[in-house]
């Protein structure tokens, strides 16, 4: 049947290169609509051009009619070629004096001609050229100043479809990680502009087969589509045809468009609703309780772990001792949003949460030692009813979590969740949702200024409660922890490390918005240096939770053994700290322009 359905589908996408699926048409629409609006304003300049063009001979024909009037009345006659030749001399200034008038009619007519010309062809003319001329020449310039091809020799670089958030979270990740990348761009317009803010970039509409030939994709190392799900389904059939072996990571926001994508020729399709909402529950389950795992690498486990109600409160972790004991290690410590590397010294509150690594052994210990039984009855508030809001819930209810989602929109209600209809801001709707036995708050809108006005009123309304909130752009993140969230996630920072973890083998986990635990190879720098004679925390502010050798991974390492320079470090840093890494130990040659200069 799979196979029945994936001819059916071929068959379908080829008649579409003939005749162009809606999505396609209105992407075609909006081309044409742009030339159009082009041709119209090329239109307009050449019919100011030509009004120019008819007053000014307009103005020669009625001068010249006023010379011949003029020397009759002074008993002169002159032929009309010599009354043009005087208009002309004069109003363009240049006034060689071999014809002039006697009478002081003709001297004021002179000095009108002269002031006239001289206003018209000095100013009014040389600005038209300028504005419908010289300057639309230019801009036509640089509209059409990118790229339309890559470099002849790019290989293994990744091709993005889009430029949002998302992406421009990948195009940072491969900057740092030394791979190419290239941006294909329909419009022009916006190509021109991502070109000038350094955006590696090339022009192509991508249902053209000869774009992506252009783009070297048959030497690409991932295709990311990441447009609305006809366009991908396009983008991976088209792609699949010229490439059959490149790895093709597409999005989809519709469940019933995963298989119709995968069967187009997608290697992995990612749901990025999805991704973020299961991220976000998993920063709110069980916390208080037994720890929560959140992310692995191979068999080192990255989990959260409340201190309330333990033994752990109000001491330090030298004196928990956690890795002596347990084996355990202690990555870093939240509390109320933020975050610190771990040291002996951090004094871990009630309100503290525990960042730890470990095998499924040694978390074990950890549970077995603190684990505290959370309640049965945990209620949580999701504000937002749309994929990620719903995304949530679903991962609640496989959990055994009651959740109410806080709604406006009626049309978004779906069964089998629990709704309150109404504005979160409206203390009576919160309180229908259950905000007095609430657990935690998740705030997932699609606006940061919404989510940081939720963000604020509640932690006002309920200082102990767990809030994960959703940010949409990364300059925002900070407000929010500002504001009172506990955590906060991304699409783009969810998005970026989900799609690129299908490019470098989870390479990268992460934690919260800006916090990334990561992998990367051994630098030679460091190959046979104990981790106490790199100081790699004090140099990137990164912390080496576990270094992986021909597939054994050891967590927690003794900072006195050797690395190995075939192996690989697991790290915890921010984004900045993750940077600062790369930038002081990979000593890598400059990553070839994607572009063809």
């Amino acid at each position: 049947m799979l196979k029945a359905l994936g001819s059916t589908m071929a068959q379908v996408l080829e008649r579409s290169r003939s005749r162009p699926t809606g999505d396609a048409r209105r992407f075609r629409l909006t081309d044409r609509g742009a030339a159009a609006g082009r041709l119209a304003e090329r239109r307009r300049r050449l019919r100011a051009v030509v009004a120019l063009a008819l007053v000014f001979v307009s103005m020669v024909a009625l001068f010249s009619t006023l010379f011949h009037w003029l020397m009759e009345r002074e008993g002169r006659v002159y032929s009309w070629p010599t009354s043009i030749y005087w208009t002309l001399t004069t109003m363009t200034t240049l006034g060689f004096g071999d014809i002039t008038f006697e009478s002081d009619a003709g001297r004021i007519f002179s000095v009108v001609v002269l002031l006239t010309g001289s206003t018209f062809l000095l100013v009014l003319l040389p600005f038209a050229f300028i504005q419908f001329v010289f300057v639309p020449w230019m801009a036509e310039r640089e509209r059409r100043r990118a790229p339309r091809s890559v470099a002849g020799d790019l290989a293994e670089h990744v091709i993005l479809t889009e430029f949002g958030p998302v992406e421009a979270a990948l195009a940072e990740r491969a900057q740092q990680a030394g791979v190419p990348y290239v941006v294909i761009v329909a419009d022009v317009d916006d190509a021109g502009r991502l070109h000038d803010e350094g955006v590696e970039v090339m022009v192509g509409d991508l249902d053209d087969p000869a774009t992506w030939r252009r783009a070297r994709v048959e030497s690409a190392a991932m295709v990311v589509a990441s447009r609305t799900d006809p366009a991908n389904t396009n983008i991976a059939f088209t792609v699949r045809e010229i490439a059959p072996d490149v790895t093709i990571v597409a999005t989809a926001n519709s469940p019933a468009s995963v298989d119709i994508i995968e069967i187009a020729g997608a290697t992995r399709v990612v749901q990025l609703g999805e991704v973020l909402g299961a991220q976000m529950a998993a920063r709110t389950l069980d916390l208080g309780g037994r720890c929560h795992v959140i992310g692995r690498f191979a068999d080192l486990l990255i989990a959260e772990a409340g201190v309330t109600g333990t033994d752990l409160v109000d001491t330090t972790l030298a004196e928990a001792g956690l890795r002596a004991r347990l084996g355990v290690g202690i990555v870093g410590v939240w509390d109320r949003g933020d975050f610190t590397i771990a040291s002996a010294d951090t004094r871990l509150e009630s309100s503290s949460i525990l960042l730890l690594a470990g095998t499924e052994h040694q978390l074990d210990a950890y549970n077995d030692a603190y684990g505290v039984a959370g309640p049965t009855d945990q209620h949580a508030i999701i504000i937002g009813g749309g994929r990620v809001g719903r995304a949530i819930a679903r991962a609640f209810g496989d959990a055994g979590m009651s959740c109410v989602i806080i709604e406006q929109l009626v049309d978004r209600v779906r069964p089998g969740i629990r709704y309150v209809t109404g504005d979160a801001a409206d203390r009576d709707v919160l309180d229908q949702a259950g905000l007095d036995d609430a657990d935690a708050i998740l705030i997932t809108t699609h606006d940061d200024d919404i989510n940081v006005y939720l963000t604020r009123y509640c932690r006002g309304l309920r200082p102990d409660v767990r809030i994960v909130s959703r940010a949409r752009l990364d300059r925002n993140v900070s407000t929010l922890y500002r504001a009172g969230a506990d955590a906060v996630l991304s699409y783009a920072g969810t998005g970026s490390a989900t799609i690129w973890n299908h490019f470098r083998d989870d390479e990268t986990v992460l934690v919260a918005q800006g916090l990334n635990v990561f992998r990367t190879a051994v630098p030679p720098e460091l190959a046979g240096r104990s981790l106490a004679e790199a100081h790699v925390r004090r140099r990137t502010g990164c912390n080496v939770v576990a270094v992986e050798r021909h597939g054994e991974l050891v967590a927690n390492p003794d900072v006195d053994a050797a690395l190995p320079a075939d192996g690989d470090l697991v790290l915890v840093g921010t984004d900045d700290a993750e940077a600062t890494f790369a930038e002081t130990f990979r000593r890598r040659r400059r990553p070839r322009r994607a572009v063809a200069d």
